[in-house]
């Protein structure tokens, strides 16, 4: 379980394909305080660590099954060496709870419409899968790329958020075009609450 809130910017390192893929990541975080087996966000995919170490810099290596691949933006753009993700580790009990509850299970892939500066802080428009579009609703909150954010508006199936500068320094948001597609979690409440209704 995760909040939304990035504490790292890693570096995808190496990146090696077979029958799942494998990607070493290198981070900030002390690879003595992360165990085999911990699940970290990358980009907001929930992900194994299987390895790790400390040389030339601390790193960790996670297995990313196809169907992780098929359903997020690694299978629709691809990790390449030197790109930058967002990281977060998993909530321990009594850590501050500064997002939203976040599971790292990614619902779908939406599209960067638009991005244009407003005040001091940047609006991004997106487009989510149709599937997806009820279960965004304007002050609610979405996980992009891992980063809880604030609905603004809804239309359709397009919605925008404000990302203010801390977010875009303190992230990967300030690298982010036009056209890029980036990971989606809707509110595990909102899944609910639609679910009630179906029953209803």
């Amino acid at each position: 379980m995760f909040t939304g809130i990035i504490t790292d910017i890693g570096e995808v390192l190496t990146v090696r394909a077979g029958g799942d893929m494998r990607a070493r990541i290198g981070c900030a975080y002390d690879p003595d305080g992360i165990a085999i087996g911990a699940s970290i966000a990358c980009d907001g995919v929930c992900l194994t660590v299987v390895s790790k170490g400390a040389e030339p810099r601390p790193w960790f290596e996670v297995q990313v099954s196809a169907e992780t691949l098929s359903k997020t933006s690694i299978g629709a753009n691809g990790w390449q060496q030197g790109q930058r993700l967002n990281l977060e580790r998993a909530l321990k009990v009594g850590d501050e709870l500064g997002g939203h509850i976040v599971a790292g299970h990614v619902d779908g892939v939406a599209e960067v419409i638009s991005i244009r500066d407003e005040g001091d802080s940047t609006r991004f428009v997106f487009e989510a899968p149709e599937a997806l579009a009820k279960f965004i609703a304007p002050k609610g909150s979405v996980a992009l790329n891992g980063t809880s954010l604030t609905v603004n508006e809804v239309e359709g199936a397009r919605f925008g958020v404000n990302i203010i500068p801390h977010t875009k320094e303190a992230t990967t948001w300030g690298r982010v075009s036009e056209g890029d597609r980036v990971n989606l979690e809707i509110d595990t409440m909102a899944r609910y609450v639609a679910r009630l209704q179906d029953w209803a």
